[in-house]
């Protein structure tokens, strides 16, 4: 291995360590621990390491943020697996609502925590979100295409979809739900599942 190869696995080896400092400390300690200081701490460097790395914390977290989306992907590739497009566009939503129960941190900084989108604010494109949203937007092409779906752009109906369950997990997680509908917190999330799948049945063609 030459001197450039070895430089860039070092380079490469030394970001996963720090990612995965701000995963650790984002999902333990919440948003608001997370610091250049603290990872520095975490991983025994100096914060000065870090910035050779990332500019700042916004950057890092950004990141972060694409890890997640790993993660939700491989959630999406678990558990959506049905023949029929329609059911598949339900398994889809329901793994969406499962991840943001199971990682409400992580949900967090992917959909709501503004942080890490000012990484990309003067960019184009948000790519971290790219392949859960394709995923989303050629299912619902699918199902228009096969006349499952009341739709007829999959533009609308994908955005349409995507919105109705982050509008549920978004004030569930900020605790809005259970006090303004009166429900037990610990039920809210079967409610939230079965108002979703209801709005799946009033889309059905």
């Amino acid at each position: 291995m030459g001197i450039t190869e070895r430089k860039e696995r070092e380079k490469a080896e030394m970001r996963r360590r720090i990612v995965d400092a701000a995963i650790k400390m984002f999902v333990e300690d919440g948003y608001e621990k997370v610091s250049i200081r603290n990872i520095a701490d975490k991983i025994e460097y100096s914060p000065a390491t870090i910035y050779l790395y990332y500019k700042d914390k916004d950057q890092l977290l950004y990141d972060v943020q694409s890890e997640a989306f790993a993660t939700l992907a491989s959630e999406f590739i678990l558990k959506i697996n049905a023949d029929d497009p329609f059911k598949r566009l339900e398994q889809l939503a329901i793994a969406y609502l499962d991840f943001a129960r199971e990682y409400p941190e992580l949900y967090d900084l992917m959909f709501i925590i503004k942080a890490p989108m000012n990484a990309v604010m003067k960019e184009e494109k948000w790519e971290n979100g790219d392949p859960s949203y394709d995923r989303l937007y050629h299912l619902m092409q699918e199902c228009i295409d096969k006349k499952l779906v009341r739709f007829k752009d999959a533009t609308i109906g994908t955005l349409s979809v995507w919105a109705f369950g982050h509008g549920f997990v978004s004030l569930h997680l900020r605790g809005r739900c259970a006090k303004v509908a009166n429900v037990p917190e610990e039920d809210m999330p079967a409610v939230i599942t079965e108002a979703v799948k209801e709005y799946l049945r009033m889309i059905k063609a």
